[in-house]
């Protein structure tokens, strides 16, 4: 008989060492190292030799094979890149009850009137997955396969080679010759090598339903953000009923593009303009500015509000809430040092309307503009939005794609745009207030009872 070897590997990055070790070498992670038990194989037992394949010349490949698999979600294709790839392998992470199952299931029963579409569901029943399909308007053609282990799972797949494949949960699947628990590092990193392996050679283009830790990264080792080809988190709220889809990793089309769905009561519905939703600011109320960004190929108006208090702590605050906190840091020592807006005795809040994330520079100005105006207690001037990067010496730098952010600003009726120096206006529809200097954005974009330089 085999004997069960012991090892502990390290949930985050999936580094084994024989012995527990408080703090991983690799990442650096404390008490991440976890006991699994390995099989070794049988003395004197070996695999049959290979032979090797027959190379074939990149030229020759067909790719009529790689035509993409519209979903049915329009929102969800556009984060895929045009549709899924068939042979694909696609991990979907993030927070319970965000809405991960909904969103695969709409797809899959909008996939199923014309393919093959079957769904593995570990963590519910059939009939708990029935109830949910008919709040959502009807199962369609889905097949349904409630099952744990790995084995029983992978031999279904490949007798009934579907076209599309969803896996309701990753952690939820056991090998059963590993004897460690489902979730475990060792389990889940066999799980997604094994429907890798199935995916690519029978042809399905599968989903994974990944698990996120409490810091929101995509539990399990990194091993497996690795092995697949396309990595989505799903992003919202749970107590508010938008939706945020992006991809975080994408072998097949860019990450930059953003899904945005409603919740509600008869499941997830395309927000088609975003903008129209998170781009009203409050009317003259200090602090609020509107700023226009880009996320792949969708320029997007979002509220951008700040709060300006004064301190009594030895170190001021600067909490940034879908902002990046460090490029925060940045722009509020730029205000300070060449906009005359001093904020050094003061704790500094940002929030972007919506629970949206902004991670493009383009938006500085947009930070910029609702901090200056909460500190000085002026609203920014009505119709007003704006865009541009600022640079460390206080000037405002020309940005990607301006004309596409002007056609944007002016289909939700703004009538002025501050923009960088340089930025022309597309065929001259819009009024634009150019600025080459932070300073002088904050005079122009301020009403004029709060334009002194402070």
């Amino acid at each position: 008989m085999a004997k069960a070897a012991v090892q502990h590997a390290c949930s985050e990055c999936g580094y084994t060492t024989g012995k527990w070790l408080g703090r991983c070498p690799a990442c650096e992670g404390w008490g991440t190292l976890v006991e699994e038990r390995i099989v070794a194989p049988a003395p004197g037992v070996r695999g049959t030799p290979a032979e090797g394949r027959p190379l074939l010349r990149l030229v020759d490949v067909e790719t009529s094979d790689a035509e993409r698999i519209p979903t049915g979600v329009p929102e969800l294709d556009r984060v895929l890149g045009g549709g899924l790839v068939p042979a694909s392998l696609v991990l979907v992470s993030g927070d319970p009850g965000i809405g991960k199952s909904t969103l695969l299931l709409m797809a899959l029963r909008a996939m199923s009137s014309e393919r093959k579409a079957v769904l593995v569901t570990g963590e519910e029943s059939s009939a708990q997955v029935k109830l949910r399909a008919d709040r959502l308007g009807g199962a369609g053609h889905v097949h349904i396969l409630a099952e744990t282990n790995l084995d029983e799972v992978c031999a279904t797949l490949e007798r009934e080679r579907p076209d599309v494949c969803v896996v309701d949960s990753v952690q939820t699947l056991y090998a059963p010759e590993l004897g460690s628990a489902p979730g475990s590092v060792a389990q889940v990193r066999e799980a997604a090598g094994r429907f890798l392996r199935v995916a690519k050679e029978q042809g399905i283009a599968t989903f994974l339903v990944g698990h996120v830790t409490k810091e929101g990264v995509v539990a399990g080792p990194r091993v497996l953000e690795h092995l697949v080809d396309c990595v989505l988190t799903f992003e919202g709220d749970r107590y508010r009923s938008h939706r945020v889809l992006r991809a975080v990793k994408n072998r097949f089309g860019s990450t930059n593009e953003l899904g945005v769905f409603e919740m509600t009561s008869a499941g997830l519905v395309a927000v088609e303009d975003p903008s129209e939703l998170f781009g009203r600011p409050d009317e003259e109320q200090p602090g609020s500015a509107v700023v226009c960004t880009i996320e792949g190929t969708r320029p997007l108006l979002l509220e951008v509000q700040a709060l300006v208090s004064p301190t009594d702590l030895a170190m001021p605050r600067r909490v940034g809430t879908g902002v990046d906190p460090k490029r925060l840091s940045m722009i509020v020592a730029v205000l300070g040092r060449h906009a005359g807006v001093a904020l050094g005795q003061a704790d500094v809040f940002v929030n972007v309307a919506g629970g949206v994330r902004i991670d493009e520079p383009g938006a500085d100005l947009g930070v910029a503009l609702a901090i200056a105006s909460a500190a000085r207690g002026v609203p920014v001037r009505r119709g007003v939005s704006c865009f541009g990067e600022i640079g460390l010496t206080g000037r405002i730098r020309p940005v990607s794609q301006a004309d596409r952010r002007l056609v944007e600003c002016a289909k939700l009726g703004f009538s002025e745009t501050l923009v960088p120096d340089g930025t022309e206006s597309p065929r001259g529809r819009m009024r634009l207030q150019a600025a080459g200097t932070l300073r002088t954005a904050i005079t122009a974009g301020l009403d004029a009872s709060g334009s002194s330089e402070g």
